[in-house]
């Protein structure tokens, strides 16, 4: 009998670990899977679209660029961070959300990277031409802001790591796209801020014990866009490491501060 007890308990305690992974599961397929096909190459995305969504109304978009390490092909990993916080506040802030997903041989920005010292070490070739995954983002975001349920003032882009990067570099090559970003412990060559629309707004996070990419990235970057004219904020989270896109995500300032901005303004 007590052994039929612990058997039932275990099972009962399974199903309560279970639930968590099966509710998250079920919220990340409001993020429909969709694949964007430009000559003989394919990038794979997610795209979350508001509630009750109606082509007659218009609606900001945010792109999202995830981190290394959440490459690959299965149209999935790349929701892994971020994508809860959009989720939970699609009532509050209702816009088009896309989750691209680059592969594993490929950045998303123009840089080598040294792996075999801690920190890595980056050289960024932002001016040179795009990756291909970074040039298959920016002509789905041609495509899609040619949309007429897109509100072209409010185009916003984010990501961190890997993605920081990128959205460094496509602030760069797109400076009239985006209404405002921000970029998680990223880093970019601080000369392309040049280019930056005057004015730009934005957000940049970094934890200040990050030992894979140094937070002087970060510092080098704001420092950088501020003399050139943008608008940069920067958090630095003197607690975290690499993972300080838990800290920013926990912002409860972030979703308001992005969808503030316009690029009319």
């Amino acid at each position: 009998m007590k052994k039929r007890f612990l058997y039932i308990l275990a099972i009962f305690i399974l199903i309560l670990m279970l639930i968590p992974f099966t509710v998250n599961a079920q919220k990340r397929e409001a993020f429909k899977k969709e694949h964007f096909i430009k000559n003989a190459d394919t990038l794979n995305y997610r795209i979350l679209f508001p509630k009750d969504f109606s082509e007659k109304k218009e609606y900001p978009v945010v792109l999202f660029l995830h981190g290394a390490g959440e490459r690959g092909a299965d149209n999935q990993s790349q929701l892994t961070h971020g994508s809860e916080l959009f989720l939970n506040n699609q009532e509050k802030f209702p816009a088009i959300v896309i989750f691209p997903q680059a592969p594993k041989d490929d950045y998303w920005a123009k840089v080598e990277v040294n792996r075999d010292t801690v920190p890595f070490q980056f050289d960024f070739m932002n001016d040179k031409p795009a990756t291909k995954s970074l040039q298959l983002v920016m002509d789905l975001m041609e495509e899609m802001t040619s949309k007429d349920y897109v509100n072209r003032d409010q185009i916003y882009v984010g990501g961190l790591s890997m993605g920081g990067m990128g959205t460094f570099e496509l602030i760069y090559k797109k400076p009239q796209m985006f209404a405002a970003a921000f970029a998680i412990c990223g880093g970019a060559n601080p000369e392309i801020a040049r280019e930056y629309r005057q004015g730009f707004n934005i957000w940049l996070f970094h934890g200040k014990k990050d030992d894979v990419v140094l937070p002087e990235y970060s510092e080098a970057m704001a420092r950088a866009i501020n003399h050139y004219g943008g608008n940069a904020k920067l958090s630095l989270y003197p607690d975290d490491n690499h993972n300080s896109w838990d800290s920013a995500f926990a912002e409860p300032n972030l979703l308001p501060w992005l969808f503030s901005h316009k690029k009319e303004e």
